[in-house]
């Protein structure tokens, strides 16, 4: 159903205004990196993203407005830099995975660099294309609402009043990276836990983590969904893991020389296999629940695709997209560049050429069910995820149905996995995109040239983004492990790894220091980098489990399989959300510990909004302003946590306030946080 014919957009299709300039790329190119690097850092350690739209919004509008720019071309660089969060998503979700899978081990090559960079740019692109074939029928859908465009208009439309929120989100970067850098600095604590004693048993207390970011996450997401995604860390944590770890050494409890660290290595051995085979249950049951959604948006797309490339029309400025003699060529050179990468990864022409077609085919009927349901609940909810891990299942039997096995196999399986969620992303976010634009009244065809100059940029950098936080991670980790040994005057340590022929062979540390930070990290068994502690990256290691358990029938598939009868057992006793409770379960509790007190901050709003009866505006105010603060804590964490961790890459030891910092002035800054979040949206919402 088409919109109504009386819609007028902010700026007439007939107006001419500045819109596609080199000041509003070169910005938008900029924050798509910033947007990239921020959201790759964030779900590698929390497993979720933000919706970059309305931060990049408050950039643009306030750089652009010192100089002179139009609503048009703050518009453009909202749109170029909000699809840099997207290529982080994509990213994030699958490019791991070849490390975790053992796949690309080392992580970091220049062979690796020159084809994640390739996938992300190309699979962006494809996802730009499928939405330039699909923009008129979703777009003048009046049936979908597009609530987190119409917001985005609204942050631009607002501008031009002389309001802005720029200052509360650079307050909130300056104090996420405050307390970044005091925990890195060591001057608070960036956790605390203590195992307490019974006279027949004892009990593992643990705080929420000092992360700004996790916090901001919890704001954002509220305290309902904060608080089933601690429930699931809960679940893990204070029941799960103690009752394996006794259980194991029932006959030997005396064996066990810290319960902490056994609860640990359990939670990482076994619960989080369970947890996988719950977020694969929940991955599908999203997609079961929108159901009728994911056909009427494949079914209205094919439908219409005859109608949305025929010419012949005189179209107005706002109605102009990208022409058909450029978007079939460039459709026809990705599928060709696609079947040489597919080729590399498998070794075998056939195997590549039907991945391309499925990957073309899958790929844009995904990507017509991501730009539809983003219409309904907006690119904050759509299961990317999911739908990645669907098409992951079936290039993985095709695989196996044409003889693919081994690393060949499984590196097709994930490469067709990383050019789905990039493009599935890319294609949700640039739906977004252009209905905020077609309600402002931009020009489309603009907009999509511009997001592709955000696709590039954000490529180029993301592989050394992950790189730098991957090998940061373990550099720092190792680093303190080898001093801690020094200081114990230990000369050498035994191998603590997975693999079988080193078992039990000794290393002086001299010869560990020599070698790569993976094989350090190996060697130590210090949990760092990618799937590690600080770095979980819950969906990639799905990804990885799951390409490699189907292709080499190697996976630990009675977890899996009790994770997924757990998942079906939630959704049988109605949980709201039981994809959350299994990512709650594979985080680590002081991740999940921090959302939720973040979850709560926005609770006690919600609370103090309900008593006072503000009405809907101040209620959007408070609202609007919270979500920028928030987006500041993860913006200014992810930032200083970069910087850190291209200092551990460098080498470059930082100074130390304190060997062992007290968690009280982890509280205190926690306190601190709570305040900023909760005072600063009730006193401002006049503004």
């Amino acid at each position: 159903m088409s919109e109504t014919k009386n819609f007028v957009p902010f700026v007439s299709a007939s107006a001419e205004m500045k819109e596609f300039s080199f000041r509003a790329v070169f910005l938008g190119a900029l924050m798509a990196m910033l947007m990239g690097a921020a959201n790759a850092y964030l779900g590698l350690k929390a497993g979720m993203t933000i919706a970059a739209t309305y931060t990049t919004a408050v950039i643009a509008m306030a750089v652009l407005k010192a100089l002179k720019g139009t609503i048009l071309e703050e518009n453009t660089a909202r749109t170029v830099g909000s699809i840099g969060g997207n290529i982080a998503s994509g990213a994030i979700f699958v490019l791991p995975a070849f490390f975790i899978s053992s796949i690309w081990d080392p992580f970091y090559s220049t062979s690796h660099y020159i084809i994640s960079t390739i996938i992300l740019s190309v699979a962006g692109v494809l996802g730009i294309m499928f939405v330039t074939l699909l923009r008129r029928v979703l777009v003048e859908d009046a049936e979908l609402p597009f609530p987190e465009s119409i917001a985005a208009a609204e942050i631009h439309k607002s501008g031009q009043k002389g309001t802005g929120g720029s200052k509360f989100l650079l307050s909130g970067m300056g104090l996420g990276a405050l307390f970044t850098a005091l925990v890195e600095f060591k001057f608070i604590a960036a956790s605390w836990q203590k195992i307490v004693s019974f006279t027949k048993g004892s009990l593992l207390l643990r705080s929420p983590g000092m992360a700004p970011a996790y916090f901001g996450v919890g704001y954002i997401i509220g305290p309902k969904l904060g608080a089933i995604n601690f429930s699931g860390g809960l679940l893990a944590w204070g029941l799960l893991a103690p009752a394996i770890a006794y259980f194991l050494n029932y006959n030997n409890p005396a064996g066990v020389s810290d319960w902490a660290v056994e609860i640990t290595r359990v939670w990482k051995a076994y619960v989080r296999y369970i947890a996988i085979g719950g977020m694969l249950v929940g991955a599908f049951y999203t997609l079961y629940k929108m159901r009728k959604s994911l056909f009427e948006g494949i079914s209205r797309s094919f439908a219409n695709i005859k109608k949305t490339a025929g010419g012949g029309v005189v179209l107005e400025r706002t109605d102009k997209d990208l022409n058909m003699k450029v978007v079939l060529p460039v459709l026809s050179g990705i599928a060709v560049v696609m079947f040489f990468i597919f080729n590399y990864f498998t070794g075998s022409a056939f195997p590549a050429a039907v991945a391309t077609v499925v990957m073309i085919f899958l790929g844009f009927v995904f990507a017509a069910v991501s730009g539809y349901l983003v219409g309904i609940i907006g690119v904050s909810n759509n299961p990317t995820s999911g739908l990645t891990v669907s098409v992951l299942i079936v290039v993985a039997f095709l695989m196996i149905a044409l003889g693919m096995t081994g690393t060949a196999g499984i590196a097709a399986v994930l490469g067709v996995a990383a050019f789905t969620c990039v493009s599935v992303s890319v294609a949700g976010e640039m739906m977004q995109d252009l209905k905020a634009g077609h309600i402002l009244g931009c020009t489309p065809w603009k907009m999509q040239v511009g997001d592709i100059f955000g696709v590039v940029s954000a490529s180029i950098i993301m592989f050394f983004i992950l790189s730098l936080l991957h090998l940061g991670d373990i550099k720092q980790s190792t680093g303190n492990e080898i001093d801690k040994l020094k200081s114990n005057n230990t000369a050498t340590v035994t191998y603590k790894g997975k693999n079988p022929e080193l078992t039990g062979k000794t290393f002086t540390l001299d010869e560990v220091k020599a070698m790569p930070p993976e094989a350090q990290n190996d060697i130590l068994g210090t949990n760092a980098g990618f799937g590690g502690e600080k770095l979980p990256a819950p969906q990639a290691s799905l990804m990885a489990i799951m390409a490699r358990g189907i292709v080499e029938g190697k996976t630990e598939l009675i977890l899996i399989i009790i994770g997924m009868f757990m998942g079906a057992a939630l959704i049988m006793m109605q949980v709201k959300s039981p994809m959350l409770i299994s990512v709650g379960m594979y985080l680590p509790i002081d991740t999940s510990f921090a959302i939720f007190i973040g979850g709560l901050m926005k609770g006690i709003i919600d609370k103090v909004i309900e008593k006072r009866k503000y009405d809907e505006k101040q209620k959007e105010k408070i609202s609007n302003i919270g979500i920028l603060l928030s987006s500041g804590l993860i913006a200014g964490e992810a930032l200083i946590g970069l910087l850190f961790a291209g200092l551990a890459f460098a080498d470059i030891k930082i100074f130390h306030m304190f060997e062992q910092p007290s968690f009280i002035g982890s509280l205190i800054a926690i306190f601190v946080i709570g305040l900023f979040l909760i005072m600063v949206p009730l006193k401002k919402k006049e503004e």
